[in-house]
């Protein structure tokens, strides 16, 4: 019985040894037979040498050159409105007109007892000069007079200030009264904002004050307008830095014909400081980031073969999608552009027809 046993499990061994010995030989030739995977295939660009102007970035905000809110003087009935929200207007133009009936009453009524106040006092004047009447006479209708006119002038202006006007020339944003409203005393009627020319109030610290200058040149650049630059001058520099922050408050006057420019936006500022300097530029989508710093892969020649060598480099300023190269590479230097995920260090490459071109 164990001699069948024995030799059944002799059976099974040759059996599964013979499949195992056959798959293992499949396995083998196919990866004897398997080629190398291509090399990566990337794009190329190459360091080139640029003039850049140079500048102090920071940034800042746009305020009006005037703004305010439209407010009125005395309480009192919307009567009529004259004008539309979001309306460019002149100075003087008349904004709000409040109920006068009854102020134009009580002045009427001011106007009547100022004209038998000139009457007494002329008829206390001719009756002086033949001495028929007292100084002190004369004087108390001069009094009474001068108290009449006083009075028709106040009430005449308190008629005026139910009449609002604009005091500059701008433009009025969403109105918050409407006709028939009853308003009290400095009710925000509008914002009136005069946007050309418009500020940039910014600042800048303290180590750059002896490169700023009234008059000088500023560029900016907000996100509503991505690919647009606004110029300006600088206005008026704070005579003192804020001993918290040490930084000094600047304004600068940026020209706003178009009305492009809101108060309130947020802006990008680069202050002209120097003639241009020639700088070494690489597009920005060829450097790498890690906690290190900024890295590229520079293309190398090494035994007939193209292949890359991973490199730390120092980056300036950016601007228009390229960046600064301070440190680490040379003018012509070739480095990738495209293809980073399938690069590693000393590895061969393919280059791609379409690299771009080196910037003339």
């Amino acid at each position: 019985m164990s001699k069948k046993i024995v030799l059944l499990l002799i059976v099974i061994v040759l059996i599964f040894g013979g499949l195992f010995g056959t798959k293992f030989l499949q396995i083998n030739k196919a990866m004897s037979s398997r080629k190398a995977p291509p090399p990566p295939l990337v794009t190329t660009v190459n360091v080139v040498q640029e003039k850049w102007q140079q500048m102090l970035p920071t940034i800042g905000s746009l305020n009006p050159l005037s703004g305010i809110s439209v407010s009125n003087e005395v309480a009192g009935i919307v009567s009529a409105i004259h004008f539309q929200s979001g309306q460019a207007v002149s100075k003087g133009d008349l904004l709000v007109e409040l109920d006068t009936s009854t102020d134009q009453a009580q002045l009427n009524g001011l106007k009547a007892a100022a004209k038998l106040a000139q009457l007494k006092f002329n008829r206390q004047a001719s009756l002086l000069k033949s001495k028929a009447t007292s100084r002190s006479s004369h004087d108390e209708a001069r009094a009474e007079l001068d108290l009449a006119n006083a009075a028709v002038i106040a009430q005449q202006s308190t008629l005026d200030k139910k009449r609002i006007r604009a005091p500059f020339d701008g433009v009025i944003g969403i109105r918050q009264i409407s006709p028939g409203q009853y308003l009290d005393k400095g009710y925000q009627i509008a914002p009136l904002v005069s946007l050309s020319p418009i500020f940039a109030d910014f600042t800048l610290a303290e180590r750059y004050v002896a490169d700023i200058a009234v008059n000088q040149t500023i560029q900016l650049q907000v996100q509503a307008y991505p690919d647009e630059v606004f110029e300006g001058r600088i206005q008026a520099i704070n005579p003192n830095l804020d001993t918290n922050t040490r930084t000094l408050s600047i304004r600068a006057l940026i020209d706003n014909a178009e009305l492009k420019l809101k108060a309130g936006m947020f802006a990008n500022i680069n202050i002209l400081v120097s003639q241009p300097k020639t700088v070494l530029t690489l597009p920005d989508t060829t450097i790498t980031y890690n906690t290190y710093g900024e890295n590229v892969y520079i293309v190398i020649d090494k035994d007939d073969k193209k292949i890359v060598e991973h490199r730390t480099i120092k980056i300036g300023q950016s601007r228009h999608g390229r960046v600064e190269i301070q440190q680490g590479l040379s003018l012509h230097d070739t480095v990738v552009d495209e293809g980073h995920v399938k690069l590693r260090n000393g590895i061969a490459i393919s280059i791609s027809d379409t690299s771009a071109p080196p910037t003339p």
